[in-house]
């Protein structure tokens, strides 16, 4: 008799979302909480997965120039980039662009041009941030077996 090969798992696409938020103003250094943050996003949410591609988009506030925020978002992106390659994440599966300030997020529309600088910036720090998408496969958990229907005790009659 032949041996069984043994089946290969059936894979389910998966797609990962993590927002780095809340750069500093006006740089695209990551801090130590931020670097935290995608250790743990890698360590967690990736187990299992054999990654396909990743892609990184950088964003900054509205504060400054659209050239000059173009070149800001682009360094934030390339800064995600470089660190997730130091971490083992193969170069060729990345993309990265930055897309300035075109790309709000939603609470942000309250930030008024009215507020003081300090408040404005503080206001509009969910802007500055790296999106980060990993989309690749894992295998599909197998079937749990199925338990059989366990004896009901007898019904009691009425009385």
């Amino acid at each position: 008799k032949p041996e069984a090969k043994p089946k290969k798992p059936e894979m389910l696409n998966v797609e990962l979302k993590l927002s780095v938020q809340n750069f500093d103003f006006d740089k695209s250094t990551m801090r130590d909480d931020q670097r935290a943050e995608i250790d743990e996003w890698m360590t967690k949410a990736w187990k299992g997965v054999t990654l396909g591609a990743l892609i990184i988009t950088g964003h900054t506030d509205r504060l400054g120039s659209a050239a000059y925020n173009k070149k800001l978002s682009e360094a934030r992106a390339t800064t995600v980039k470089d660190y997730m390659v130091g971490k083992g994440v193969n170069q060729k599966l990345i993309f990265w662009e930055g897309k300035g300030f075109s790309n709000p997020v939603p609470v942000t529309k309250f930030c008024d041009n009215k507020m003081s600088r300090k408040q404005l910036i503080e206001c509009l720090a969910p802007n500055r941030r790296v999106d980060i998408e990993a989309v690749g496969q894992k295998p599909k958990p197998a079937p749990k077996p199925k338990a059989k229907p366990e004896a009901k005790p007898e019904a009691k009659p009425k009385s």
